[in-house]
């Protein structure tokens, strides 16, 4: 099992967080998503540690991070604040950000509020905020593929899954995405830090905390008038690695990212969602070609 520092923060929590690398490196911050932590990254890990100071965090609400109880604690902002109090906490003004699926959306608001510290952005399957709710709207098929967005809003899906198991949840969270096998050594860590208390209520409170809107398949929905206004660009270098084959994050989250992102590299990898696992070798193959002066 990885060697984990447990880290009391500035925002008021305390995360667990894997810690590689030498501090006179360059340093780079790798968020995972969900229902994951910073195993995520297992295979990744290793190779930047060669030559960058690696920080990577069980975030707020997963695996033996802090678990605050109420929705509003799982805001995008105060994941934000999470993120900047740990480069803080290592003395790091700016530093590489790389997210992918919920991480992504973390990383992606970092970028876009504090440019400042963000010298370059890497994202894993997870759409960039604008393109996003856009394509909710006016894209049929991602409107259905997020349905799931719904049910994990639901009030009484955490019935649902004591209801089923966590060993079936888990099955059914993965199964669409990769063949069981793949995956199956990981189970038994995965269901031990889900059943720490309280963590699946604050792994959904992400979603029931979020803004985003997710119409019904049924509604006709007014078109709201700023997902055609202006939006920030980036500002910094952005590499965007996308597994084609991801089911629940379409490739059309692709289309028109370009107009938001001045400074864009795309990679398009062989995966489904869970990228950093599925194809370790072709994430750390386009970090190497893109971070090669970081």
């Amino acid at each position: 099992m990885d060697d984990l520092q447990s880290i009391r923060l500035a925002t008021g929590v305390t995360l667990d967080v894997q810690v590689a690398g030498s501090p006179a490196d360059p340093p780079i911050i790798l968020l995972h998503g969900f229902p994951e932590s910073h195993r995520t990254w297992r295979d990744i890990v290793p190779d930047l540690a060669r030559d960058h100071f690696v920080l990577a965090p069980d975030q707020r609400g997963f695996a033996r991070s802090s678990k605050p109880d109420g929705i509003s604690d799982y805001t995008p902002e105060k994941i934000v604040a999470d993120l900047l109090a740990l480069a803080d906490h290592f003395g790091i003004d700016r530093f590489t950000l790389v997210g992918h699926d919920w991480g992504g959306a973390v990383a992606w608001m970092a970028a876009l509020k504090h440019p400042d510290r963000i010298a370059r952005l890497v994202i894993i399957n997870a759409p960039h905020p604008l393109v996003f709710q856009r394509s909710l709207f006016d894209d049929p098929a991602q409107r259905a593929a997020s349905q799931y967005i719904t049910a994990f809003r639901n009030p009484n899906f955490e019935q649902h899954v004591e209801s089923i198991g966590l060993s079936a949840f888990f099955d059914a969270s993965f199964a669409p995405h990769i063949a069981p096998e793949r995956i199956a050594d990981e189970k038994p860590v995965y269901l031990d830090q889900w059943r720490q208390p309280g963590a699946l209520t604050a792994m959904l409170n992400w979603y029931r905390a979020s803004a985003i809107v997710v119409p019904s398949m049924e509604a006709t929905p007014d078109r709201p008038a700023f997902l055609d206004a202006p939006f920030p660009p980036t500002r910094m270098p952005v590499l965007v690695i996308w597994g084609l084959h991801d089911t629940a994050l379409l490739p059309c989250q692709l289309d028109g990212l370009a107009d938001y992102v001045p400074d864009l590299t795309i990679e398009r990898v062989d995966a489904g969602h869970f990228v950093p696992w599925q194809n370790p070798q072709a994430v750390i193959a386009a970090l190497r070609r893109n971070l090669s002066d970081s």
